[in-house]
């Protein structure tokens, strides 16, 4: 019988990286990637003093109520919209995440999902698999919105919204922003981003971005208020995280013209998208894709497992959300 800690790998993760775990750790491992319910993960939970999981894994109250020998859960993921972490803190539980690593990655999706979006790439591409090339002519080819001189707005200008600032500089565009707080005159600077309240974004940007973390007070932050302050050739991009939008008033003002696109990685209860988006043309959609390169997952996963290793050796893990509960 093995004395190694036992921990729980709660989703697949790459072999070599499970392989390091099992040298230290005794592993209760789910590479088949099925999802565990609710009850799964609280039985699971139970026998373990650490636990690498995803977005996908809820660790509230419920979840923690069987697991008295559990000291860290690490999120392979910047956003824990996923922990309860005043549950978790109550329970003496650590909550890490993996900053950093997929910013770079995640502002080059964000990027790119825009451009596909202002340009109607996969509507084009649609229309070449159905063989209706033939039908289209110079003024009724799937004509797009311009990315160059354009003004894009940002909503949350984190270290991702920076760099789609960044990214957008490029392309010679006029970079708003509004954020909770707004950045320091020298990121300001780097950025060439001029600060605006939500509602002056959202009337004179033409491409709005929303990089913005889930919490309770953001739910909804786009709703159907917000879309009727864009402007009708506008194109709306979430890369945030599911309930920062409320999808169905979007597909609502896609459906009638209210606003000329979106490109969508996250959606409302995902896995389910809701219907009215799978039914349009001028939304392009995206399964929450924008860290997956594997260079950069791989690093997430370095990053959840020196959180772990950190927190069981009782030091400090490198991105701990509740430090509340590290005491020296």
């Amino acid at each position: 019988m093995s004395n190694k800690p036992k921990i729980l790998v709660a989703r697949a993760i790459f072999p070599e990286a499970l392989a390091k775990l099992q040298e230290s750790f005794e592993v209760r491992s789910n590479q088949t990637d099925q999802i565990f319910t609710p009850a799964e993960l609280q039985k699971e939970l139970s026998s373990v003093v650490g636990a690498l999981v995803a977005g996908s894994e809820r660790i509230d109250a419920s979840a923690l109520s069987g697991a008295q020998g559990l000291k860290v859960v690490a999120n392979i993921s910047v956003g824990y919209n996923n922990f309860d972490v005043p549950a978790m803190s109550a329970a003496g539980v650590m909550a890490t995440n993996t900053p950093d690593v997929l910013t770079d990655t995640t502002a080059d999706f964000g990027f790119a999902l825009l451009m596909a979006t202002a340009r109607r790439i996969t509507e084009s591409e649609h229309w070449i698999r159905a063989g209706k090339w033939d039908q289209w002519s110079i003024v009724n080819n799937p004509l797009g919105m311009d990315l160059h001189h354009s003004t894009i707005g940002i909503i949350g200008m984190g270290r991702i919204g920076q760099g789609i600032a960044k990214r957008a500089l490029g392309f010679g565009m006029k970079v708003i922003y509004h954020n909770r707080s707004r950045l320091a005159e020298v990121d300001e600077k780097a950025c060439s981003a001029t600060y605006v309240s939500k509602e002056d974004l959202l009337r004179n940007a033409d491409h709005v971005v929303l990089v913005l973390p889930y919490t309770t007070e953001n739910h909804h932050t786009i709703g159907a208020k917000e879309i009727a302050l864009m402007k009708s050739t506008a194109t709306l991009v979430n890369i945030a995280r599911g309930g920062i939008v409320d999808d169905f008033a979007l597909a609502q003002a896609l459906k009638t013209r209210k606003i000329f696109a979106a490109g969508l990685d996250v959606f409302e209860g995902e896995p389910t998208v809701n219907p009215e988006l799978l039914k349009l043309s001028n939304v392009v959609l995206a399964p929450h894709i924008a860290s997956a390169t594997e260079k950069t997952r791989r690093a997430m996963v370095d990053l959840a497992i020196k959180n772990l290793h950190a927190a069981l050796d009782g030091k400090k893990p490198p991105s701990l959300i509740n430090a509340e509960l590290f005491k020296v």
